[in-house]
C-alpha cells in the first residue's frame, strides 16, 4: 500500500424507494423518517404538494416525490414513509416531508464514484437529479433538494417554525 494514497471517505446519504429506483440524500439534511400518517390537502397547493402533517406541533408540508418526478402519485402501503428534511432554497432554509414508496438505509457513495445524470430517455424528470452513484450492482440517484422546489414554492410551503 502507497503510504501517501488517501483513503476517500464516502459521503453518507439516505436511501429512498420510488417505484423501481433507488434515490438518495445527504444524510445531514434528514431530520428523521416517519410511518405514513394522514396528511390534511391545502386548497389550491400544487398537485406534487401532498399536504400538511403536524410533526411535534410544527407544520410541516409533504411533497409526494413521486408526483414530484413526473410519476404517478403515490399508493399508500406499510412500507409508505415520509422523510423529514431541510431545504435550502434561495438561502432560505425549509423543513418539508418528502413522501415516498420506502425508505432503505443510511449507506456511503465515495464522491468520486458519483457522475452526472445521463441526458437520456429518464421516465422521471432528471432536472432534480444532482448525480448518479454505485451500490454494489444498482444505481443510486442522489436528489439535488435545492432544484426540487422553486423559488414561487417557498411562500408556500414555508410555513414558519
Amino acid at each position: 500500500m502507497n503510504p501517501k494514497a488517501t483513503v476517500e471517505r464516502a459521503a453518507q446519504y439516505v436511501t429512498l424507494g420510488i417505484d423501481q429506483e433507488i434515490f438518495a440524500v445527504d444524510v445531514d439534511r434528514v431530520h428523521e423518517i416517519l410511518d405514513f400518517r394522514p396528511i390534511t390537502r391545502v386548497p389550491n397547493a400544487p398537485i406534487h404538494m401532498a399536504g400538511m402533517i403536524d410533526v411535534r406541533s410544527r407544520s410541516i408540508p409533504v411533497i409526494d416525490l413521486r408526483v414530484r418526478l413526473g410519476l404517478s402519485p403515490i399508493s399508500v402501503t406499510p412500507r409508505t414513509r415520509i422523510a423529514v428534511l431541510d431545504v435550502d432554497v434561495n438561502n432560505h432554509r425549509l423543513v418539508v416531508g418528502l413522501l415516498v414508496d420506502r425508505v432503505y438505509e443510511v449507506t456511503g457513495l465515495a464522491d468520486h464514484a458519483l457522475e452526472p445524470p445521463p441526458d437520456i430517455g429518464m421516465r422521471w424528470h432528471s432536472q432534480y437529479i444532482k448525480s448518479v452513484g454505485r451500490r454494489g450492482a444498482a444505481f443510486v440517484i442522489v436528489i439535488d433538494l435545492a432544484r426540487l422546489f422553486t423559488s414561487a414554492e417557498v411562500p408556500l410551503i414555508d410555513v414558519g417554525d
